[in-house]
């Protein structure tokens, strides 16, 4: 009862900093703002939302593929409409409650499926642990490929906070100190190891390298990396399919779109499906190459918005399929799992 009311209050706090977000970056919006928010949405090419919403739905399936794939170790060949189906309902439960969506695909599995759901924990860890290193590689390719564009931006931005000296000597002065409290923070982890708060940290960096060691259990392992590159590749198309679908941010081409994704992504790790944090994220990152900040945050809530509702529709499409078609499949003496 306990730990459903920490969950609870957990997701009431990321949901209200969501809100908040919400209210924040509206109020600083000024009426010729306004004007401008509203024009770029009526100029927008709305064709291009298909293209999204199809790169979307394959990574949804490759992603259901790449989850296939990690419990065939077990001696588990499931049926990749189920698993697809599946996924579809993770992602709109995902919605209402943060990781809620991890639980219930792994319990729609089991059900229809006969997979025993704990036996599914391992692999949504392994799942997760290969997006967060794929997060973290692209957010190194992005600096590694724009370091002028955004090292002049920041060093711009320590200038402007230490307004004597050279920018660069804060620069690594600032690196350094992230470095030592990095260095520090691991210590403290290993001194204070039995602490309970920090054994729950071990435990969750002990998982993420669990996961990211589990694929050498794998059968196909060339179809892993390919499924696990291919979301990553699709969520990219999609960026760029939003940035040609308005006239403003028409010309704007990949490494724009990168640094769009990797910030993008961590904001839908703030609040829950990214509400309110989303659209300011790319408002910042926009403002970087430029963007008028106006547009720059039409921009976030058009990419923020065809992303919710293909997940909501998508969604609520699945949850009614996913019983249709095993009834079906049941009523025809057909086994429901391979």
């Amino acid at each position: 009862m306990k730990k459903k009311l920490m969950s609870l209050l957990q997701y009431l706090l990321f949901l209200g900093l969501g809100v908040f977000l919400i209210w924040w970056s509206l109020r600083k919006v000024s009426d010729k703002d306004w004007t401008d928010i509203r024009q770029a949405f009526a100029n927008a090419n709305y064709w291009y939302l298909i293209p999204i919403v199809i790169a979307l739905l394959a990574s949804h399936y490759s992603r259901a593929m790449r989850w296939k794939i990690l419990m065939e170790p077990m001696g588990y060949k499931t049926r990749i409409s189920n698993t697809y189906l599946a996924v579809l309902i993770g992602y709109l439960a995902n919605l209402a409650i943060p990781r809620l969506g991890e639980v219930l695909k792994c319990t729609l599995l089991a059900r229809y499926e006969k997979v025993p759901a704990d036996k599914l924990v391992g692999t949504i860890v392994a799942e997760r642990a290969f997006d967060l290193l794929c997060l973290i590689t692209l957010m190194i390719i992005t600096f590694a490929t724009q370091s002028d564009i955004i090292g002049e931006y920041f060093g711009g931005l320590l200038q402007d906070n230490f307004r004597s000296g050279k920018s660069s000597g804060k620069l690594f002065l600032i690196l350094g100190i992230l470095l030592v409290a990095g260095i520090a923070f691991f210590l403290v982890l290993k001194k204070l190891s039995h602490l309970s708060f920090v054994k729950k940290i071990n435990k969750i960096i002990a998982g993420v390298w669990q996961g990211l060691t589990s694929v050498r259990y794998v059968k196909h392992k060339g179809w892993f990396f390919f499924h696990t590159a291919f979301i990553w590749v699709m969520y990219l198309f999609s960026v760029q399919m939003g940035m040609w679908a308005m006239t403003e941010t028409a010309d704007f081409g990949l490494k724009p779109s990168m640094s769009c994704l990797a910030s993008g992504s961590i904001a839908m790790i703030v609040t829950p499906s990214g509400i309110g944090a989303y659209p300011i994220f790319i408002q910042g990152t926009m403002g970087i190459y430029g963007l008028k900040p106006s547009i720059a945050l039409a921009f976030g809530w058009l990419m923020w918005a065809v992303q919710f509702f293909q997940i909501l529709i998508a969604g609520f499409i699945a949850l009614a399929l996913l019983p249709y078609f095993n009834g079906k499949k049941k009523a025809a003496g057909v086994p429901v799992s391979d």
